[in-house]
């Protein structure tokens, strides 16, 4: 799709090509305040935001900032209760909700966290300057009335094919999600744990498929990353883990003590906490790798439990801390001395004019 502009800067009204990831539960307004002031993309983690509530954390944030930011939903197909068969998941989980005294593991149910009508009808209302979806996309009438409120479209790919889904469906940038990511794999037409591909595999995959802007998410924590991905063609990065430590984040202290010892093999992807691939550290819930777990979203209505009991307990066993591999690299500083960080050192390593052009792009002198 010719004659979008080929930088975020440009397409979004930003300074610097570093968006933070839009991470639901962890995400903050104070967190999105900050990396929007210093010149980012601050991200609004909205998936699991009741849609009554939705106005409110946009007003905290635009109380913070007058500089855009995003908001980000789930697109992702939602089973019917009468469809789901416990049986199994309940026998193997039972053992552990006895251990933590919690009694028999409940019959399922399914968390409203899809994008509906009411989450479209809030989103409208603050017509935030970017949308970004995962799992998908939106019917093509929503994503219209979104255009019109004057929002950016971004969304998720893990294969180039769901990137040509997405340029073709008139998105105005896609983010490049490689297997190094941390929690939820985007993927909605290729299985998100059926052999995921690589961030710096993808991204010129990615770029040389859509003729759109293409963010590199996945494994990036510092300027090393971000120069990296410019290289490649990008026109910028989406970066999670590494602001999960900045003090602005609504990170577990659990989550938190476990990023500080964080190696690069402490992940792994599971299906136990959602239903869905995500990146998370490994702990005693992951090693068990569950088998069959109820489709997403309905497994986090038996996983939840055991979740939040072992860590009001002091306890991370159950607990479900995403991250990717670039885990070890993230630093405990304010989100917005964050964001200028990673972009000083990626300006001291591209040794000429910031930021740097694609990967084919031509310099004119």
């Amino acid at each position: 799709m010719a004659g979008h502009p080929k930088h975020l800067e440009d397409l979004i009204g930003i300074e610097h090509p570093v968006i933070q990831a839009p991470m639901a539960g962890s995400t903050t307004p104070e967190l999105v305040a900050a990396v929007s002031e210093a010149g980012g993309l601050g991200s609004l983690g909205s998936a699991a935001t009741p849609p009554d509530s939705l106005t409110e954390a946009a007003a905290a944030v635009r109380s913070l900032t007058e500089r855009p930011f995003n908001m980000n939903f789930f697109c992702h197909e939602t089973p019917s209760e009468s469809e789901l068969d416990a049986t199994g998941v309940r026998a193997r989980l039972r053992p552990l909700y006895l251990e933590l005294g919690l009694g028999e593991p409940p019959e399922p149910a399914v968390p409203p966290i899809a994008f509906n009508e009411d989450r479209l009808a809030a989103l409208l209302e603050i017509a935030p300057a970017v949308a970004s979806f995962h799992f998908g996309l939106p019917p093509d009438s929503a994503l219209a009335a979104i255009r019109d409120a004057g929002c950016r479209v971004i969304a998720s790919a893990t294969s180039v094919s769901e990137a040509a889904y997405l340029s073709d469906h008139g998105v105005d940038a896609v983010i490049a999600q490689g297997a190094e990511a941390g929690g939820h794999r985007g993927s909605f037409l290729v299985g998100g744990d059926d052999g995921p591909v690589g961030t710096f595999a993808l991204v010129p995959q990615v770029v040389d498929a859509v003729d759109l802007p293409v963010i590199a998410a996945g494994g990036i924590a510092d300027g090393r990353g971000l120069a990296a991905a410019l290289m490649l063609g990008a026109a910028g990065v989406q970066i999670g883990t590494a602001f999960l430590s900045c003090p602005e984040a609504a990170t577990h202290p659990l989550h938190r003590e476990a990023l500080r010892s964080a190696r690069s093999d402490a992940t792994t992807i599971t299906r136990a906490f959602s239903g869905r691939p995500a990146r998370a550290l490994r702990n005693r819930f992951t090693d068990r790798a569950e088998s069959d777990p109820l489709p997403f979203p309905a497994q986090l209505s038996i996983s939840g439990p055991l979740s939040r009991t072992a860590a009001e307990r002091g306890s991370p066993d159950f607990l479900a801390m995403w991250a990717g591999q670039a885990a070890p690299l993230a630093r405990e500083i304010p989100a917005g001395d964050l964001v200028e960080k990673i972009v000083a050192e990626a300006e001291g390593i591209s040794g000429r004019a910031w930021p740097p052009m694609p990967y084919g792009e031509p310099e004119h002198g």
